[in-house]
């Protein structure tokens, strides 16, 4: 019973249980922000007859297609897409180039096969050209 206990207290599981609960949280925000604000906009710019956007529907041979209710969650996909492109992956994109650009290189390229090697090889791995390591060059 002490395993189970520890397992759901590591931070991770915690973190997890953090993220999908404010996940589903914002996922309804949106939802109500699109069925309730921007799709009755949508339809009175419009002009439907019907007030509510999600109403909208098209019949063939007796099947309904609800196009409006489509939109809907067309659109609540859209706007959480962008929020968590916007908020999540662009910064985080930005900071680890960051954190790669301080980083030293650990690899070159051979100049006979243009393999990756380490820094410091003094023979390709590849195709065994022997090499100068780079604090070996003169400056």
């Amino acid at each position: 019973m002490s395993g189970f206990k520890q397992f759901l207290l590591r931070g991770n599981i915690v973190e997890l249980a953090v993220a999908v609960i404010i996940g589903a949280t914002f996922s309804g925000l949106i939802q109500a922000l699109v069925t309730d604000l921007i799709t009755p906009l949508i339809g009175a710019i419009t002009g439907g007859r019907q007030p509510d956007f999600a109403q909208y529907s098209f019949t063939i041979n007796g099947s309904r297609f609800k196009y409006g209710d489509f939109l809907n969650h067309l659109l609540s996909f859209l706007i959480i897409a962008a929020v968590v492109y916007w908020l999540i992956m662009a910064p985080m994109t930005r900071l680890v180039r960051l954190l790669d650009r301080d980083r030293a290189a650990t690899t070159k390229q051979c100049p006979e096969c243009l393999s990756d090697i380490p820094t410091e090889a003094r023979r390709c791995a590849s195709c065994t050209v022997e090499l100068v390591p780079d604090s070996e060059k003169p400056r």
